[in-house]
């Protein structure tokens, strides 16, 4: 493997991993302004080394797929992303592609720029009129329904004057007051506070019970108009029949004509970031006349029409007082700093990222130094770099510890990865949070046991292990501090409830390496019970649709493991079936039951949203062919294996034109030979 495929693996890795963090879990682990860089990393590695490309980059994705709490719903019209740049002349050179594009003079184009809001998007369908659906973007083709939460926005209009089917789009936002407000309400609780407006917007909408989106005062401000775009000439008279709706829409949006008119509108928003009265990350530029939108079309991932103008993440100084190593569910082991507190894009920061190991000494900051702190995008605060102070005698070099800071013991990096682990598995540290990540809504769902009732229930001795949740009574829980007999049944009645959890839940509370929630569903779907999985060789793991070696390798060695049977045992003393029901079949999944492996690129669609869509019409979409497979969709570019394999096992090769109405009808009217 040369050195560019290895740095290309590592970067869709890193990149898929973001993803889900941001897109899935609203918990970011990297500011934006990183992951930028990670992705630009990546674009330029595959142009200027095609030989690294692979089908379906997460270089060309949008979003990540819809979380398994929600339903999903496929969009009629792709939810696509913006590019983005990132200072004036990157802007220029972005608009006079669109000036060569449509062949124009770069002077005579009108462009409408607007603030770039930083919230979470979504689609709202109407039909004659009639609001019927709300739904996050998800993937771009594939997003989650969260129609019953959207009801609950405040100035959402439920019905408007339009025939057919219209959808708006926007996003969902918390405006800065109501945030102030929000976080002003779980301090008064003793709830931990929510760490910016975006994650607050996302968390909020995306519960399972309407109420708790009810009870926060989320708002939605519309900028784009799907399915009755042919009665209007341009986009700025779309925002004012939207606004005409009840609709809130960017009273800052401005049309300009001329690409410098264009680059001073965005440069104000800069400016003005801070006196909007919500959170913006940048200024968004879009061609005014909707035909010319249509001359220059979109890419696989983002409209050539617009762009997004990032701005530059706010910096300060700062005294960098100590380097500290937190432990995490998985044993990783991250260093981060401790500041002297400063104030950064409007929240005081005191600890900031320092990722791993690596990155310390690359950045070679010490304590004692003075460093900038950067808040990219206002999601986590990192050290970007130390500021050098002539004729200041700087502190020794930080290393790395040998021994885990909560339990002593040994930390390990691993061959070949940036990353160090705490390897002793009764850590502290580790199990709290494992218990937080086994009662997450991602896993068992169990309502009311976050962060701070898990390490009080750890400090005084109820648990050591995610078993020892299920023998928690009432009476052990009302005497405690912050609760009483109500909220202590109320635990109690939600934890009792996740026994009835399917085992593809179960496996991902259990938090095995490599086994997320779309393996998990495979391995669960396949074995139907735990100890089928636990019983199960290699070459039997292996052989499951969506299932390769290393997930494979890892769920062999982790139900062997002495504490993993202990803790299975005690799940099943506790009432756990360990066991997946089977899936019921609805006329209105097409590929009920069905897998469809896809190979070669499908015009409008990345590798993963091709996936994701034949999910969403009730199939698997595994990465190899089988003889279980029902066909295989053939793109452009296939891959030669995989086309042999289909001949060889007689599995047919569907044309790549027929992949809608075979996600429709569960049936195609074209092979290929």
């Amino acid at each position: 493997m040369s050195e560019y495929t290895q740095r290309a693996n590592e970067l869709r890795e890193q990149i898929e991993r973001h993803n889900r963090e941001y897109f899935v879990e609203d918990a970011p682990v990297i500011a934006d302004a990183d992951y930028d860089a990670l992705v630009r990393e990546l674009r330029a590695l595959e142009a200027e080394h095609p030989e690294v490309r692979v089908e379906g980059s997460v270089s060309e994705g949008v979003g990540a797929p819809a979380a398994p709490t929600f339903s999903p719903v496929v969009h009629v019209e792709r939810m696509l992303s913006l590019d983005n740049v990132f200072d004036a002349d990157e802007l220029r050179a972005w608009s006079d592609r669109v000036a060569r594009g449509l062949g124009l003079d770069a002077g005579s184009v009108a462009f409408a720029v607007e603030p770039k809001i930083d919230g979470l998007a979504l689609a709202i369908t109407y039909l004659d009129g009639v609001y019927v659906q709300a739904a996050t973007r998800g993937d771009g083709r594939v997003g989650e329904d969260v129609t019953r939460n959207v009801r609950t926005i405040r100035g959402m209009p439920m019905s408007i004057g339009a025939a057919g089917r219209v959808e708006v789009r926007g996003e969902v936002f918390l405006a800065n007051e109501d945030f102030e407000r929000l976080n002003a309400a779980q301090r008064e609780r003793g709830e931990r506070e929510f760490a910016n407006p975006r994650n607050a917007a996302a968390g909020s909408l995306r519960q399972k019970d309407p109420r708790v989106s009810a009870s926060r005062p989320l708002s939605f401000l519309a900028y784009q108009l799907v399915g009755d775009e042919s009665a209007y000439a341009t986009y700025d008279e779309t925002i004012r029949q939207l606004a005409d709706w009840g609709f809130l829409t960017a009273a800052q949006l401005v049309v300009v004509t001329g690409i410098e008119e264009m680059v001073a509108r965005s440069s104000w928003f800069e400016t003005h970031r801070h006196d909007l009265g919500y959170q913006i990350d940048g200024a968004v530029i879009k061609v005014n006349d909707l035909a010319q939108r249509r001359v220059l079309g979109t890419t696989s991932r983002a409209p050539r029409w617009a762009i997004a103008r990032k701005f530059a993440p706010e910096e300060r100084s700062t005294r960098l007082l100590a380097i500290e190593v937190s432990i995490g569910r998985t044993g990783r082991a991250t260093p981060y700093a401790v500041l002297e507190p400063v104030s950064v894009a409007g929240s005081t920061v005191a600890m900031a990222t320092l990722h791993n190991e690596d990155q310390v000494r690359i950045k070679d900051v010490r304590p004692g130094d003075l460093v900038i702190v950067r808040k990219a995008g206002d999601v986590i605060p990192e050290v970007l770099a130390r500021v050098p102070e002539e004729g200041v005698a700087r502190g020794a070099q930080w290393h790395f510890p040998a021994a885990c800071p909560e339990c002593g013991g040994a930390l390990v990096r691993r061959e070949g990865e940036s990353d160090t682990y705490c390897v002793n598995p009764a850590c502290p540290a580790q199990l709290m949070q494992q218990v937080i990540h086994f009662a997450s809504r991602a896993a068992l769902d169990i309502e009311g046991l976050g962060e701070q009732r898990v390490a009080q229930l750890l400090r005084v001795g109820l648990i050591s292990d995610v078993a020892d949740l299920f023998r928690l009574r009432v009476e052990d829980l009302a005497p405690l501090e912050g609760f009483g007999e109500i909220s202590a049944a109320a635990l109690v009645a939600g934890i009792d409830a996740a026994r009835a959890q399917p085992l593809s839940r179960v496996l991902v509370g259990l938090g095995i390496r490599h086994v997320g929630p779309v393996a998990a569903r495979a391995l669960a779907g396949a074995l139907h019970t735990y100890d089928a999985l636990a019983d199960a060789d290699l070459e039997m793991l292996e052989a499951i649709e969506g299932v390769g070696p290393v997930i494979a390798a890892s769920l062999y060695r982790y139900v062997r493991e002495p504490e993993v049977i202990e803790r299975v045992a005690r799940l099943r003393e506790a009432g756990f079936s360990l066991a997946e029901p089977e899936p019921e079949r609805t006329a209105a999944a097409a590929l009920a039951g069905r897998a469809v492996v896809v190979t070669g690129a499908l015009e409008g669609y990345t590798r993963e949203e091709a996936e994701a869509a034949v999910v969403a019409a009730g199939g698997t979409s595994p990465g190899s062919v089988s003889k279980k497979t029902y066909c295989v969709v053939v793109g452009e570019s296939p891959g030669a294996s995989k086309l042999a394999r289909a001949r060889e096992l007689g599995v047919p090769l569907v044309a790549g034109e027929d992949f809608e109405y075979l996600l429709t009808m569960g049936v195609w009217r074209n092979t290929v030979a």
